[in-house]
């Protein structure tokens, strides 16, 4: 899904800082994911992709509306 919006408040965007994830590099991986899937933990929907840097970086999120994304945490995965 070509997801247009990325909603962002203090809580979400402090999870991905304690996981050394930008906003940025997670915004990138939403608009140019190379795979995704279901988050084993919580069951959210999940994307994974590269950075403009090429970490590989994996975004769990909540779908908002039909345009619309709210990121739930983003952590650096092994390629």
């Amino acid at each position: 899904m070509p997801w247009l919006e990325v909603f962002w408040t203090e809580e979400n965007e402090a999870h991905l800082l304690a996981n050394k994830v930008s906003r940025q590099e997670a915004e990138h991986v939403i608009h140019n994911p190379v795979g995704h899937d279901v988050s084993d933990s919580s069951g959210r929907p999940i994307v994974f992709g590269y950075t403009p840097a090429g970490r590989r970086i994996a975004v769990v999120y909540e779908v908002v509306d039909a345009i619309t994304v709210y990121p739930i945490t983003a952590y650096e995965v092994e390629p």
